[in-house]
């Protein structure tokens, strides 16, 4: 297992209860089987923000940071279901460097 972080923007939804089960469902993903533990989500440093470019026809999103630590060998099936996930408009996973501290 391997430390990442993973940052995605999920598109507005109609209600924060439909956004909360995006992310859970996200979290789901990483969390597979024994593929993956996440240490911490972070739902509000970013928050809803606007977005640089219209995507998908959405200009605001919600911006999510999970870190957590994920098996190599499940990656490819991980962005394979966030590429699908239509909630989810970008995402960024990004391992960890050991020995450097992560800020926020």
């Amino acid at each position: 297992m391997r430390d990442y972080e993973l940052t995605f923007i999920v598109r507005i939804l109609p209600s924060d209860e439909e956004v909360n089960q995006a992310i859970d469902q996200v979290i789901s993903f990483i969390e597979l089987g024994d593929a993956g533990v996440v240490k911490s989500v972070d739902r509000k440093i970013f928050g809803r923000r606007r977005l640089a470019y219209e995507i998908n026809g959405q200009r605001d999103g919600h911006y999510v940071l999970i870190r957590a630590s994920i098996a190599p060998a499940h990656l490819p099936e991980l962005e394979t279901e966030l590429k699908l996930f239509e909630p989810v408009l970008r995402y960024l996973l990004v391992r960890e460097e050991p020995g450097v501290k992560a800020s926020a």
